[in-house]
């Protein structure tokens, strides 16, 4: 089991990662001062539930009371309504101040529990139990919320978990879209700060066959590392760590306007990050190899074109909402050389511009536009 230490200016704590580490859970909460008796609320979702949550309510039921509310699965739970009866149920299970919740499950999961967790009784102890490959950048550095018709990730706080407790054996059920989805953010990593992880993914992840064992272990490990590099920095987004949304203003703006859930947030991000490539040489006036790299996400499954459906100036309004922009204006996350990545300010008509020319061009190379994949 590898250590790894988060820290930011409001907190400093654990993240354990290994395989098969779920079984070192009531030590670990022993380790963290979580007396017995204490109230645990696990919140997952329905298909963890069929696959892992009887196991994790024994482990943990000798020593504290355990509760448990699911949710459904899918992007589509991180709702109101569902963090309305996530505290309906804390309230009815009479946590206190003292109680736990534990984030057991994907993004999704994570996401919804931490913003549970930050607003019950005005804030309350958690712990990411992530569950897919996603998770690994979601569960890290604090940033919890729930979606809304107008946005994604809109309604949210920073609010630091009290550990986090990453066991990759639950990644074996991850079907392949999922560990795909996830892989985007590990990518995205890599491109925005670490140009050495960027050449050994190239090198050594050919497929995604190839993420499991240790080459996985050792992607987590890196793409948590530039994660927690850049959140000491910089916790609650006022620089810095705008990075790592690389990909995303594009990517958000698709999720939306698509309807969540129809694209998975990696293939959304990853086609955003083709995008921010594809801007990013005609901002900078350089070369940053985007055929090879258009190919390579190819390789993947990832979706390398806008679907010729979509309507581009929807597209603009829905990115003008994203968190990074100010007075109207997007300021996308763009790449000067790989590893260095700038915000940079453009205006409507140069963005409309470059959508439309990167539907067209590229929608006429991808296989997935012959019909709207997820129309």
């Amino acid at each position: 089991m590898e250590q790894i230490v988060i820290e930011t200016k409001t907190k400093q704590y654990p993240l354990f990662l290994g395989e098969g580490i779920i079984e070192s859970l009531p030590d670990i909460l022993r380790q963290l001062s979580f007396s017995k008796g204490t109230k645990l609320l696990i919140i997952t979702d329905k298909t963890l539930e069929q696959l892992y949550l009887s196991k994790l309510r024994a482990l943990l039921a000798n020593d504290y009371d355990v509760y448990t509310y699911v949710i459904p699965s899918g992007e589509e739970a991180k709702s109101f309504e569902q963090y309305y009866a996530c505290q309906t149920a804390a309230l009815q299970y009479g946590l206190d101040r003292k109680s736990l919740i534990l984030a057991f499950g994907g993004g999704v999961v994570g996401d919804l529990a931490g913003f549970v967790a930050a607003t019950y009784m005005r804030g309350i102890p958690y712990i990411q139990i992530p569950t897919t490959l996603l998770a690994h950048d979601s569960a890290v550095g604090g940033k919890v919320a729930i979606n809304h018709p107008l946005g994604k990730n809109m309604i949210g706080a920073f609010y630091q978990p009290e550990a986090v407790v990453y066991d990759i054996a639950f990644l074996r059920s991850l079907p392949e879209k999922e560990l795909r989805s996830g892989f985007a953010e590990v990518i995205k990593h890599a491109l925005i700060r670490d140009r050495d992880f960027y050449q050994w993914l190239r090198q050594e992840i050919r497929e995604l066959a190839d993420l499991k064992g240790e080459r996985l272990q050792y992607c987590i490990k890196k793409g948590i590392e530039v994660k927690a590099s850049i959140v000491r920095e910089d916790e609650k987004e006022t620089g810095v760590r705008a990075h790592l949304n690389f990909g995303h203003t594009l990517g958000h703006a698709l999720e939306n306007e698509l309807g969540y859930g129809a694209m998975t947030h990696g293939d959304a991000v990853a086609l955003g990050m083709l995008f921010a490539i594809f801007v990013s040489e005609r901002v900078y006036n350089i070369s940053l190899d985007y055929d090879r790299f258009s190919s390579w996400f190819r390789t993947y499954g990832f979706p390398v074109s806008i679907p010729k459906q979509l309507n581009i100036n929807r597209l603009l309004e829905k990115m003008k909402g994203d968190k990074k922009a100010r007075a109207g204006t997007v300021r996308m996350v763009l790449l000067k050389d790989i590893g260095m990545a700038e915000i940079k300010p453009l205006d409507d008509e140069t963005l409309l511009a470059l959508l439309r020319k990167f539907q067209r061009e590229e929608g006429e190379n991808d296989p997935r536009n012959s019909r709207c994949h997820y129309c």
